[in-house]
């Protein structure tokens, strides 16, 4: 299973988001210094979960590094993340 595949399954799971938008952004940052040239290792997160409703942005994304900490932990190097709960304008 790709680290996508395994991000987009724990993150259903948990949090239970009606958008979900997960791009991986790897070739972007190939040959980058810091980069483990994976293709797997920079993604940008967009979600949205009625279980952000009432928490405050560092509050969501805890919720989501909680929820993927073993990913974190293991080979992805960057996480961009835009956490927004329903009816929130999303940028």
């Amino acid at each position: 299973m790709s680290a996508e595949q395994r991000l987009r399954e724990k993150l259903m799971i948990a949090l239970e988001p009606i958008r979900l938008d997960i791009v991986n952004e790897s070739e972007l940052h190939a040959g980058h210094r810091s980069s483990p040239g994976t293709g797997e290792s920079h993604f940008r997160i967009l979600i949205v979960s009625p279980m952000f409703t009432g928490v405050s942005r560092v509050g969501r994304h805890r919720m989501v590094n909680d929820v993927i900490a073993e990913e974190l932990n293991g080979g992805i190097h960057a996480l961009a993340l835009s956490t927004y709960a329903p009816g929130e304008p999303v940028a």
